[in-house]
């Protein structure tokens, strides 16, 4: 359980001291604290500060109930609070924060975990919970939200017209006790708590990274994640919540496998510990009851398949032998830059690979960097990228994602990297570059499949 680096705490006054974990791309500042035998990861929302959080009484008793039943590991994800800062041009995406979760577990010593995804970080829970089931003892939802904008096959979702005027609340208030109108509206009156809020906020990030934060969170959407998850799934949801709205948390407990919903009275959302009490109530019961195992063999992936381009010609012009030396100098080509971004080769499929990834970003800049490493040969390959669920079975894996990616590949241009509008979801706010190749029917696959080419990345 890494007990040392777990803080006791007897009173609302006595924070635990915050600790950093070296990811690779910079330094998360983290809590471990609690009493419990179970360890919990929350994750709240985007803008957050662990060392702040504490000088309110009502948060401080807050985090005190989860800590009676559990080891609370808490964080700041990169770019917010005391972890390290980010560019504004170049906000962390889910991958990235799901990332700085896996670090920060590493960091105490904790193998296995529920996570709380309150908010704005319910997004990031579900993609942790779906791709590691291996490491989630069960999710717990709270006030969340799979996507927040409007679609046609998403009715329940913000209209953009609404979003364009609550960013622009969000803008002005930021940093100030206002927002708890939209936020917490039946304590939107009480001065002590509007400083508060004003102050975690201001030393949560500057008003002009909480717009762009909130900008890539209204483009978030996580639906095609939901059926992935096969941990136990608990979505508490405020009755009268006016942002993150009643029938978002429906949707998400009617599409997570065997989910359960429960709807709360009120409306407060944030700060989380407003109303607060038949809520933990719920966490608690559903944490330290008896739950089946999570099932570890079928798990959310981002399937990358490649293949040489003309390989039967290339093979009949270059001989056996030379042929043969320059597949060994590709595959290792390939080897190594699957290696470089942490996915797992699964096979090799005659002329080029199938490889698994826990993150979709890291798949596409893996095969956009295979793809032009391998001009140096004097070759071309071709390379899709789809995310969804995969079985393990053995050493191989099966599921309708691999069809699908594999599918995806067969439709790519020359040297080209295509993915399923599924990726190009995921990949929100990661700088990556996709221009639309239109809807196809893929086959074998039911339904038509927008694809996206990549462009950059």
């Amino acid at each position: 359980m890494g007990s040392e680096h777990a803080a006791r705490i007897s009173t609302w006054g006595s924070a635990p001291e915050p600790r950093y974990a070296e990811g690779d791309d910079g330094s998360i500042a983290y809590q471990a604290f609690g009493r419990g035998p179970r360890d919990l990861l929350f994750i709240g929302n985007w803008a957050s500060n662990i060392e702040v959080m504490w000088e309110h009484p009502s948060m401080a008793r807050y985090l005190e109930r989860l800590a009676r039943f559990s080891r609370v590991i808490c964080f700041d994800k990169r770019g917010a609070g005391l972890s390290d800062p980010v560019a504004m041009g170049a906000l962390p995406t889910l991958e990235h924060w799901m990332d700085d979760a896996s670090v920060v577990l590493d960091a105490v010593g904790s193998s296995s975990a529920t996570l709380l995804g309150d908010a704005e970080g319910g997004p990031m829970a579900m993609m942790l919970a779906a791709s590691h089931p291996q490491r989630t003892d069960s999710l717990v939802l709270v006030n969340t939200f799979a996507r927040l904008l409007r679609a046609p096959d998403y009715p329940i979702g913000i209209p953009e017209p609404t979003a364009e005027l609550l960013l622009g609340e969000w803008r002005r208030n930021w940093g100030t006790g206002a927002v708890l109108q939209l936020t917490a509206p039946d304590v939107a009156d009480d001065a002590q708590l509007q400083r508060w809020v004003g102050r975690y906020m201001r030393l949560s990030a500057s008003p002009a990274a909480a717009t762009r934060m909130y900008e890539w969170v209204l483009q978030l959407d996580v639906r095609s994640v939901l059926p992935s998850i096969q941990v136990p799934t608990l979505v508490l949801h405020k009755a009268q919540n006016r942002h993150y709205r009643l029938p978002m948390g429906r949707y998400l407990a009617e599409h997570i496998p065997a989910a359960r919903l429960v709807e709360l009275p009120g409306a407060a959302w944030y700060p989380p510990f407003v109303e607060a009490e038949q809520l933990l109530d719920e966490v608690e019961e559903f944490v330290t009851g008896d739950r089946p195992a999570p099932v570890d063999d079928r798990v959310l992936a981002t399937v990358l398949f490649t293949d040489i381009v003309g390989s039967t010609d290339l093979a009949a012009r270059l001989g056996d032998q030379r042929w043969l030396d320059l597949k060994l100098a590709h595959d290792d080509l390939v080897r190594s830059r699957i290696e470089r971004y942490r996915g797992t080769h699964v096979s090799s499929t005659g002329d080029g690979f199938l490889a698994l990834f826990d993150g979709p970003a890291r798949a596409v800049r893996c095969a956009w960097e295979i793809a032009a490493a391998v001009r140096s040969l004097g070759i071309e390959i071709r390379a899709g990228v789809h995310s969804g669920e995969v079985e393990f079975q053995g050493e191989d894996v099966a599921g309708i994602a691999v069809h699908l990616a594999s599918r995806v590949m067969s439709l790519a241009g020359d040297g080209a990297v295509l993915a399923s509008g599924t990726v190009k979801d995921l990949v929100v706010g990661s700088g990556i570059g996709f221009e639309d190749r239109g809807a196809h029917v893929l086959k074998g696959v039911p339904g038509e499949w927008r694809l996206f080419e990549v462009t950059g990345v």
